[in-house]
């Protein structure tokens, strides 16, 4: 089901024409079958980054998946699609009309597992495309803020099945992440469906 993201006020903070939400995109019983399998099949990583001249490891596992010869960010070589990512691309090519060749997995195993802020970079070069999010698992807030004025701020709750789509100009202007959380939290799995070069 489609929801509206925001409400009048709240639209003028992040612009609904730049996002679009829906939640139960993957059914509750479709996302209790894909968590564990996931978890439990993925080859995952735990990758180096350098933050403030030094090399650290992120706080989050991830893999990459996609068409022959595309590379993540990390210049990873992508891992042959699965039967089940495959239907998940299939279904969203459908229902967004728009393509993709690769997706980033990203296993946030407890509270103590976070992405810092940061805009996606573009997936085509010079080009603004669209990058499609299902979540699965553990309900988290994700959280964005104006680059220009992080006083402009909104937090987004993302359900378990849920597909956030977001739209070419946002990462241009705004940043987002998924902090730590002084709650205990169970697994999630996200899944962001991009455009890249081959």
């Amino acid at each position: 089901m489609q929801q509206q993201l925001f409400d009048q006020n709240e639209q003028l903070l992040l612009p609904g024409d730049l996002m679009e939400y829906t939640s139960e995109f993957l059914s509750p019983e479709e996302g209790n079958y894909l968590l564990p399998l996931l978890i439990n099949t993925v080859p995952w990583q735990q990758a180096r980054v350098m933050m403030y001249d030094k090399e650290v490891l992120t706080p989050r596992l991830s893999a990459w998946y996609g068409d022959r010869r595309t590379r993540d960010e990390n210049k990873r070589e992508a891992l042959r699609w699965t039967d089940e990512l495959q239907s998940i691309r299939e279904r969203l090519q459908l229902y967004t009309g728009h393509w993709f060749n690769g997706v980033l997995l990203n296993y946030y195993r407890d509270e103590n597992d976070s992405v810092a802020w940061h805009s996606d970079k573009d997936s085509l070069t010079g080009l603004k495309t669209e990058i499609a999010s299902v979540s699965i698992g553990q309900v988290r807030h994700f959280e964005f803020r104006n680059k220009q004025d992080h006083r402009q701020r909104h937090s987004l709750q993302l359900e378990h099945g849920a597909l956030l789509l977001m739209k070419p100009g946002l990462q241009e202007r705004w940043e987002h992440r998924i902090a730590k959380s002084v709650l205990p939290m169970t697994p999630r799995i996200n899944l962001t469906f991009r455009k890249v070069l081959e």
